[in-house]
Order: C-alpha cells, then sequence, then structure tokens
C-alpha cells in the first residue's frame, strides 16, 4: 500500500471512529435531551399515545386515561378538573405536564425502573404497556368542602393531619380545567394555553403552596412559641398600650382590654401593640429561629411544587416589630401557616407533608409508599400544650368564635393583612382540632367585600370549621 492511499485509509478511520464516537455520545449521553425536545415529534406523539395509569383520591380517580380513536390512542381526562388541579396538574401535548402529572409521570407511563418486571413481561407476553397507579392522601369531602367555602373568591385552603403530616385538603382558588390543555385538538389547546396566562386573576397559580403573602397576626402564632421557649408563660403580663416604633415616628395603638395583659390575653385579643413590643424585646434572631423550627426558609412538597415562606434578614428594631405581628417583609404559604398550627398540635413536632400515600404498579401492587417523617421540633412539649390552651381561648372567647364546632376542641390564631392601600386585606385563619386530628389553614386573598368589612374570624374561620366538619 503506498503512502497516498494509506493516509486515506488512516483518515478514513479517524472519520469512522469520530462518527462512531458520536453517535454513542448522542446515544448515551444526549438521549434524555433530544428525547425531551418539543420539536422530537415521533417522540412526542409516543409518549402522548401511553395509556397512563390514574391519580386517585380515595377510591376515585380523579386523572385517569380512556381509550379514543385517534393518532393518540388514549386521552387524559379529569373528573372535577378544576377541584383537583393544583394537585394533579395537568398532561398535554404542546404544554408537557405539571404537579403529579409532572413529578410521577414515569410511574404513571409504566417506564420507572420499578415497573422494570411489569415490562418485561408485557413485553414478551405481547401485552400492551399500562401505567401504574398515584395514590393521593386527599379526603374527597375536605377538599370539596374547602372548595365550597371558598366560594370562587380568591385564596386557598391546606388541610394536614398532624400526626403524620398527610394532606387530606389542598385548594386554590380561581383554579382552572386540565381537561382544556390535555385535548388533543391542538388548536383548542393552544387557545386554552393562551387565555390562563393572559388571565389576570392567574388560575393556574397555586396559591396553596407556590404564592407567599403577608401572614397577618396568624404569625403572632410563631412570636408566641418564641416568647415562651424564651421563658414566658401564658399567665405572664406584657405591655399593651400604645407602642412607638424605635427610632420610628410610627405608632401601633389597639384597645386590648387594658394596658397590662396576659400573653394569653394578648393572644385571644390580638393584641398587635404587645406582640410588636415582645417581638422587639426577643430580637430578629430569636424570632427567625423559631420561624425556621416551624419551616420557614424550607420548601416543602416538591411533588406539587412550593415557595419557601420567609422571614426577612437584617432588620432593625421597628422592622423586627412588624415582622413580629406579620407584617413587614414577612411572608408565607398557606401550607406553612397549616404546618405551624400542626406543630403546636403534634406537641411541638413539625412532620413532613407529603400529598401521595403510595405508587402501584400495573397490577395494582405497591411499589412505593410514604411513611410519617418528623423534620423537626419547633418547640418543647410542655410550652405547645400552653399554646394550645391560649389557641382555644382564641376560639372560646376571642376573634376566632366563628370556627367553634359543638364536641370538638378547636383551637386557631386569626389573621388580617393590610399590604397597600389599592388592595382589600387578606384573611386568614388557621387552626387545629382533637377530634379528628388535622389542622387547617384557610386564606382569602381578596374577599370582594368592602375592605373595612374583612377580618380573618369573620371571613376565614368559618372555611376552617367547614373542613374540620367534613373530616368528622
Amino acid at each position: 500500500m503506498n503512502k497516498p492511499i494509506r493516509a486515506v485509509s488512516v483518515a478514513a478511520m479517524a472519520m469512522f471512529f469520530a462518527l462512531m464516537a458520536n453517535l454513542s455520545y448522542l446515544y448515551v449521553g444526549q438521549q434524555n435531551y433530544l428525547n425531551e425536545r418539543p420539536e422530537n415529534r415521533r417522540v412526542a406523539d409516543a409518549r402522548f399515545g401511553q395509556d397512563r395509569g390514574p391519580i386517585m383520591v380515595g377510591n376515585t380517580p380523579v386523572a385517569q386515561s380512556e381509550a379514543v380513536k385517534d393518532r393518540f390512542k388514549f386521552q387524559r381526562s379529569y373528573s372535577s378538573g378544576k377541584l383537583y388541579a393544583p394537585v394533579t396538574g395537568f398532561y398535554s401535548y404542546l404544554y408537557r405536564t405539571s404537579a403529579l402529572e409532572a413529578s410521577y409521570s414515569a410511574q404513571l407511563s409504566g417506564v420507572d425502573d420499578s415497573q422494570f418486571w411489569n415490562r418485561l413481561i408485557n413485553t414478551l407476553s405481547g401485552a400492551s404497556q399500562r401505567g401504574g397507579t398515584v395514590q393521593t392522601t386527599l379526603d374527597a369531602k375536605a377538599q370539596k368542602a374547602a372548595w365550597d367555602a371558598l366560594a370562587g373568591r380568591k385564596g386557598a385552603v391546606v388541610a394536614i393531619d398532624y400526626k403524620t403530616g398527610a394532606i387530606k385538603a389542598l385548594v386554590s382558588s380561581p383554579s382552572y380545567d386540565p381537561n382544556s390543555l390535555a385535548t388533543h385538538d391542538l388548536a383548542d389547546s393552544t387557545k386554552a394555553w393562551d387565555k390562563l396566562n393572559a388571565d389576570p386573576d392567574r388560575p393556574m397559580s397555586n396559591r396553596a403552596t407556590k404564592e407567599i403573602y403577608s401572614p397577618g397576626s396568624t404569625f403572632k402564632l410563631v412570636t408566641a412559641a418564641a416568647a415562651l421557649e424564651s421563658g414566658l408563660t401564658a399567665d405572664s403580663t406584657v405591655d399593651a398600650s400604645s407602642y412607638k416604633l424605635p427610632g420610628s415616628t410610627k405608632v401601633i395603638s389597639q384597645n386590648c382590654g387594658g394596658t397590662r395583659i396576659t400573653l394569653s390575653q394578648a393572644l385571644q385579643r390580638s393584641c398587635n401593640p404587645a406582640f410588636a413590643r415582645l417581638g422587639a424585646k426577643l430580637g430578629a434572631d430569636a424570632l427567625r429561629e423559631q420561624a425556621e423550627k416551624f419551616g420557614f426558609g424550607t420548601k416543602f412538597l416538591s411533588d406539587v411544587g412550593s415557595a419557601a415562606s420567609v422571614f426577612p434578614e437584617d432588620l432593625d428594631p421597628a422592622q423586627t416589630a412588624m415582622s413580629a405581628i406579620g407584617e413587614y417583609e414577612t411572608k408565607a404559604t398557606p401550607l406553612q401557616m397549616a404546618m405551624v398550627a400542626a406543630a403546636v398540635a403534634n406537641d411541638g413536632m413539625v412532620m413532613d407533608p407529603y400529598i401521595v400515600d403510595e405508587v402501584l404498579d400495573s397490577d395494582l401492587k405497591v411499589v412505593s409508599s410514604t411513611h410519617a417523617d418528623q423534620i423537626s421540633t419547633a418547640m418543647s412539649s410542655d410550652n405547645a400544650a400552653e399554646l394550645r390552651t391560649m389557641m382555644v381561648a382564641v376560639v372560646e372567647h376571642g376573634t376566632g368564635y366563628r370556627a367553634q364546632i359543638p364536641g370538638v376542641t378547636v383551637g386557631g390564631k386569626t389573621g388580617t393583612a393590610r399590604t397597600s392601600a389599592d388592595r382589600n386585606p387578606y384573611a386568614w385563619f388557621t387552626a387545629w382540632a382533637d377530634d379528628p386530628s388535622v389542622a387547617v389553614c384557610a386564606f382569602v386573598e381578596d374577599a370582594d367585600i368592602p375592605s373595612t368589612e374583612i377580618a380573618g374570624g369573620r371571613v376565614a374561620a368559618p372555611i376552617a370549621k367547614a373542613v374540620i366538619e367534613a373530616l368528622r
């Protein structure tokens, strides 16, 4: 072989190996990237044509696939779509997936590693591939009660079994119909997507877990917990007179029934001067540490998506005082404030919230399940018991009386957060009950009534009551 031919052979061989290396890299290293490309219609068609398993609430599928006679073969449908949309999410050809449809997509499609043997058996037997089942922790009656009690107003409701962390209700209003995005009419799906994203009410926003708001006086539970942990008791007296913020001209005034009242009375009457003064005395570091023990700064429920609640950094004394009453830049999700009440009810133990109980394969065999998990201790059991007594007084004798249920011990805290002069205040109520063992947070972003009539006890407490009653 002469030299020129040898050179050409070496170059051809090098190019061959380079081609093979590139193909191997694309197949192994870039497989997921290429499969996920929106212009890859072959993969998209195959994915959308899968017989996905159901998402269950109790014994009822709230998302399921049904055989149809078109190129996609299966249509994803959602019963009570708006009611469960923040949990199920959507399954769309053009806009992919969200919430449980996204986080459990592999299990629902039957392609998760845990379902390998099922796939192998189906392949060998020639049976069609079927997806697994996702069983949620939701209670249908509680979910419906929360939705009905919100009555179309902007807001959210979260209910938690405080002994385990299982979510019993998770509602966000306004909501949307996932069927409009799952439709096989892609033109209609595009119109629905554009309309939903242009809607100023943001119906696809999960207000229960992914939005943070000023919690108002419900945050006084955190301040009260910090005070008890510092050595105060429910019977300790606090100064409830008008309070001029340090280094500021702002004065916080309120008739709290006296200038010296007990800590329990201050919570019962939601006394702003007392808690602002107490917060400044405890200091920003103590309040932040207490808030973080309850879960502030941490994201939960990753399978439906969440935002971390915030207690602000670098506070001066005046800002600390305002933060102690749930104002300034203190922000929380309704999920977080439900977790605060849940921890108080659970002897100070904070349980990791979860919304999927178990996943089953196509033969309905359990392949994974969720177990109760304590993530922190927010306060001592003795102080938690004392704070529970204080919260019961709020419901029995204070601002939360509309949450009273005959035969049930209910402890709660109201909140009304004024964020700006051009919008209605937020209405909050977070509570726990002894029977059933549930903590509930009801949040109304816009009560659609005159701002002077908006109060957490008036607007939000009846919502929490309805959910508790539905779980009995």
